[in-house]
């Protein structure tokens, strides 16, 4: 499980650095939701460097948004591109015939 803090996220450019922080991503990061999408496809796979959480193959890392209600009124379209990118990731994992790998909570 990892939570992440939403108060922390205040723009765009906050969002990809709380997220860098957490899931270690790599120095190439190219800080849009296209590259966020591409290193958390890759959470079962160490081997990729796209990030430093992992999860073992077939398993899921819950990703707890806490005070998400908070980010979703201040924030409506990043809280709607996570939710979105999110499920992107696992839609593109299981048309590859792979397990999805994270699910979303949310924490008021």
């Amino acid at each position: 499980m990892m939570r992440i803090d939403a108060n922390s996220i205040v723009d765009v450019e906050s969002f990809h650095s709380v997220f860098t922080t957490a899931f270690g991503f790599p120095s190439f990061y190219g800080r849009n939701m296209d590259a966020w999408i591409d290193c958390l496809s890759y959470l079962d796979d160490p081997s990729s460097g796209m990030t430093t959480v992992h999860v073992d193959s077939g398993q899921m890392l819950s990703l707890v948004i806490d005070h998400a209600q908070d980010f979703k009124l201040r924030q409506p379209d990043l809280f709607s591109a996570l939710v979105e990118c999110a499920a992107f990731v696992n839609w593109r994992r299981v048309e590859a015939g792979q397990a999805p790998v994270l699910a979303l909570a949310f924490h008021a």
